[in-house]
């Protein structure tokens, strides 16, 4: 469904009375030039303010790492540090990745854990600093008291708005000239407006910023939103990165990397990835040398737009707004791009003084993006 720029709670009716509202014709203009804008859909509420805000959470943590270069027996140890002892609790059995040996903690003092090693009849492996440590979960004593209360502090987000606008000016001679193929030059000249505002929406709310300092904007500085790249930090890439599959070309193995890092480290459950042009013949790539085609086949297709792999399926979205060397992995879930309340795209007339009917086309939005760990970004592909 194309995105109309309005918050469905309401479809408009807090618009002044001045206003015309003109988000309809924005399926009808432009269906196509806002993919990112269509998939995410519009939102259910409005921003009731210029700086909209949020909360998010998180569960307690259930993985850590050994930070303990001095471990004398590997094997045997049963006394060594880890990087965020607040996370362990006597009673948690907890297993170093990739062994099979579990351990169980008897004491926590600060961040140094003593264990008991092979517990469970299991086989004791070598500890060594750096490997993350996984814990399973907490065995409890039959009636003993509840533990130590722990919790996580919600966090306060935000994002501000920002006012698009463009102004509409047609001469008393074109409102009354018969024009080829219109019957209203100032209705024209608002659609093409309204197509040109639309788009900058989605420009701005994939590539805009906010400045750091007096964001929040006055009569004399303007404000603008965060867009999604200014957002993102917990898994941003680049073509080479340690840990990312080698060279600089995009393919499956590097999208699955990032789509499992956020798997394994976040709630994340990534179900849109964009991208540009050259990007997505990449990605239509990947299935080129396993097409087949039949005699009487007379279609040849050769194109990707739902990406299935072990951690969600993916739709593949194209727009001419994303830098070519870059590519986003999205849960739409968490994503919602709000009007101000009454601020819809709207047009406001204004007096006129000559021959002359004019106006303004006016929108405020922000870009709503929860839980920036639950998505992804690669950059630094090669475009050539």
């Amino acid at each position: 469904m194309a995105f109309t720029g309005k918050a469905t709670y309401s479809a408009g009716t807090t618009l002044p009375e001045i206003a015309e509202d003109v988000s309809d014709l924005i399926g009808i203009v432009s269906p196509y030039e806002t993919p990112v804008l269509d998939a995410l859909g519009d939102p259910l509420r409005a921003a009731t303010s210029p700086h909209h805000e949020w909360l998010e959470d998180e569960l307690l943590p259930n993985k850590d790492s050994v930070n303990d270069a001095a471990i004398s027996d590997p094997t045997g140890e049963t006394a060594f540090d880890v990087m965020n002892g607040t996370r362990f609790r006597v009673g948690d059995q907890i297993q170093i990745e990739g062994s099979g040996e579990l351990i169980l903690v008897t004491d926590v003092s600060g961040n140094t854990l003593s264990v008991v090693r092979g517990y469970a009849g299991t086989t004791p492996e070598a500890v060594a600093d750096g490997q993350v440590v996984n814990i399973l979960g907490n065995a409890a004593l039959e009636g003993d008291d509840k533990p130590a209360v722990r919790f996580t502090n919600r966090k306060r987000c935000g994002n501000f708005t920002q006012i698009f606008t463009a102004g509409v000016e047609v001469s008393g001679t074109d409102l009354a000239a018969s024009q080829l193929g219109l019957s209203d030059e100032m209705d024209y000249q608002k659609q093409e407006r309204l197509r040109e505002l639309i788009r900058d929406l989605e420009n701005t709310v994939i590539n805009g910023g906010s400045p750091v300092a007096n964001a929040q904007g006055n009569n004399s500085v303007r404000r603008t939103m965060r867009g999604i790249f200014q957002s993102l930090e917990t898994n941003v890439f680049a073509a080479g990165d340690a840990g990312l599959p080698a060279g600089t070309d995009l393919d499956e193995e590097k999208i699955n990397y990032i789509l499992r890092s956020i798997w394994e480290n976040s709630n994340g459950n990534v179900d849109l990835i964009v991208c540009g042009g050259f990007q997505k013949r990449k990605i239509n790539g990947m299935l080129s040398g396993m097409r087949e085609y039949a005699a009487s086949d007379t279609v040849f297709r050769d194109m990707v737009s739902m990406y299935e792999s072990d951690f969600g399926v993916c739709k593949v979205v194209t727009t001419r707004w994303m830098p070519m060397d870059s590519v986003l992995l999205l849960d739409s879930s968490r994503i919602s791009v709000l009007p101000m309340a009454g601020r819809s795209f709207h047009f406001k007339p204004l007096s006129s003084s000559g021959d002359y009917e004019c106006g303004e086309l006016i929108g405020e939005y922000t870009l709503e993006l929860k839980n920036e760990a639950a998505h992804g970004l690669i950059r630094g592909l090669s475009t050539s």
